[in-house]
């Protein structure tokens, strides 16, 4: 019989599993300590917990975390992490979820001198298909879970030095609503991490209805995937434009506020001789006046099969100091792992086709 997974579950859920087996509900408080503070590999390690206890509970659970099965590290301390994927969910929501084995995410370690950041995946694979992102020419193979999702952290090497998470790597978050919002209540969580909201931002590209309500039901911080200010120009960049375009986006958002409870910002992938010249970043100016944000110019790491390229510094620092200069603060993002397989979707995609290759 296929055991059930711990990880991911909520303090109240694992009273309720304790109950369901004959244990007193605080069985279920020891078990969020176990997971969430101590990181425990396996139901043995519980030492608080009876050994009559630990043994029905190995019965029909296990912790269900994964470590990485390849590393991608580059010169400037950039890792990319490749994870198996233990279990997904093939509708949003569902709760009979299926071990898949030979599935992978990936995850990037980006360490800075104040601060490191993890970015994590959220699925495997992407529907959304944007033209300049790996990760979509896979397709799509499967929701993570919770307990998939938050193993990029529970079982990272370099967990304790963490000071962010961003969640910018495989897969669309808000398309995988439910178990992004689950992951940032435990990382939330006084029982389980109890890291600030400020700590973690969560990206998008903009779904109708799903963005709205993760504005709702988390305080995170919020990135949208902009990358032209120009709708048909950004329709054949990310063809999401076509079910909510960043007009629509744009004016969702000014219904919130972003001077004092978070930050919302703009990322602006640059591709030369596409989206760097003056008529984009005047279009940009017109469409963020009077919206707190920023914008984020991104180096872009070129993909196969792919014609675009990434402009050269002259630009990116014209552009900058243009939006800057007309009241949209803009940073231009240090590009990091440009050595290894940075790019989203890259290491994953090759770990692929070596299964494939197997069978």
């Amino acid at each position: 019989m296929m055991k059930k997974i711990l990880l991911g579950l909520t303090q109240a859920e694992l009273k309720a599993v304790a109950e369901s087996l004959g244990m007193p509900a605080f069985t279920g408080t020891q078990i969020a300590k176990w997971l969430y503070n101590k990181h425990v590999r396996s139901i043995e390690e519980m030492t608080n917990i009876s050994k009559d206890n630990r043994a029905r509970l190995s019965q029909s659970y296990e912790v269900g975390c994964a470590e990485p099965i390849d590393a991608q590290r580059s010169k400037d301390g950039t890792v990319k992490y490749l994870f198996p994927v233990r279990t997904t969910a093939a509708k949003v929501g569902e709760t009979d979820e299926k071990h898949t084995p030979k599935k992978f995410v990936e995850a990037v370690y980006i360490p800075e001198e104040d601060r490191a950041t993890l970015c994590v995946s959220c699925e495997v694979g992407c529907k959304m298909n944007c033209l300049f992102c790996q990760t979509g020419k896979q397709g799509f193979d499967g929701y993570l879970t919770a307990a998939d999702i938050l193993n990029q952290i529970y079982s990272l090497p370099e967990r304790e030095t963490l000071t962010n998470v961003v969640f910018m790597g495989q897969g669309e978050p808000m398309d995988n609503l439910d178990n992004v919002l689950r992951t940032t209540e435990l990382l939330t969580a006084q029982y389980a991490y109890g890291w600030s909201p400020k700590r973690i931002t969560v990206s998008s590209i903009g779904i109708p209805g799903k963005l709205k309500r993760f504005l709702e039901e988390s305080d995170c911080h919020v990135a949208i995937s902009l990358h032209s200010p120009l709708h048909e120009q950004r329709l054949e960049l990310i063809p999401g434009e076509k079910a909510m375009p960043i007009t629509e986006i744009v004016e969702l958002l000014r219904n919130y506020d972003f001077a004092h409870q978070r930050r919302l910002s703009f990322e602006y992938i640059v591709f030369g001789g596409v989206n760097d010249t003056k008529v984009h970043a005047q279009e940009i100016v017109k469409l963020l006046d009077g919206l707190y944000c920023r914008v984020n110019l991104i180096r872009f790491h070129q993909i196969p099969n792919v014609h675009l390229k990434g402009t050269d510094d002259h630009k990116m620092l014209a552009f900058r100091d243009y939006l800057t200069a007309h009241g949209v603060f803009s940073t231009i993002r240090a590009s990091r792992g440009e050595d290894i397989y940075a790019a989203c979707g890259l290491l994953s995609t090759a770990q692929k086709i070596a299964q494939e290759r197997k069978h």
